[in-house]
């Protein structure tokens, strides 16, 4: 007469559990098998977006790649991760080419022309074929002003290498750009102390 099998214990039945996630995992991961460029899109209200951008940044560098970054509308001062980015030397180029956010420089059309400009730079990043990343922080911003026009920058796109990524960062990225894109992340704003505290901008936090 077969005695009745012990329950198994939460510990038994975690392992189970596990056991079973790592196989699912395994095959999923085996199954994929292609390496291309992305192109990475950062957008929404919320804070965070050149953030990402330059998380990708610092993974590439360790891998002892070489990036770029071209800031469009930024550049009126300094940010503190540009400095930090210095000390990987000749690893990380970083261009900042507007002169500050649009309310503070009030004349479009120098901004147009710094837009264009900063253009010009990151299509010459684009087509590097010794660059594994290039970051184009705030050029959706460019984009919903009007000061680059949607079709340039899918052209730019078009003249990686096969294996060269782009991160694109700032609000309002264009719908054409969103379905050109093999990663699109969305960041929500639900909570801000500038807007609901008074808290200035903090060095470490917002720049």
């Amino acid at each position: 007469m077969g005695g009745t099998l012990a329950p198994e214990s939460d510990a038994q039945a975690y392992r189970r559990r596990m056991a079973r996630r790592r196989e699912v995992q395994q095959q999923r991961v085996a199954s994929r098998n292609v390496e291309k460029g992305l192109v990475i899109v950062f957008t929404g209200h919320g804070k965070g977006k050149t953030t990402a951008a330059l998380g990708m940044v610092l993974r590439t560098v360790g891998h002892g790649e070489r990036v770029a970054v071209i800031q469009f509308i930024k550049g009126g001062w300094q940010p503190g991760e540009a400095r930090a980015l210095q000390a990987f030397g000749d690893a990380v180029t970083w261009h900042a080419l507007g002169e500050g956010f649009t309310w503070e420089t009030q004349d479009r059309e120098r901004d147009r022309e710094l837009v264009q400009a900063a253009w010009t730079r990151a299509r010459g990043c684009l087509a590097d074929p010794g660059l594994r990343l290039v970051v184009l922080d705030e050029v959706n911003v460019a984009l919903k002003l009007g000061y680059l026009e949607l079709d340039q920058v899918l052209e730019g796109l078009a003249l990686r290498p096969p294996l060269t990524h782009v991160a694109l960062t700032g609000r309002g990225a264009p719908e054409g750009l969103i379905e050109r894109a093999d990663l699109v992340t969305e960041m929500t704003l639900r909570r801000h102390p500038f807007r609901e505290q008074g808290v200035k901008a903090q060095a470490g936090v917002e720049f």
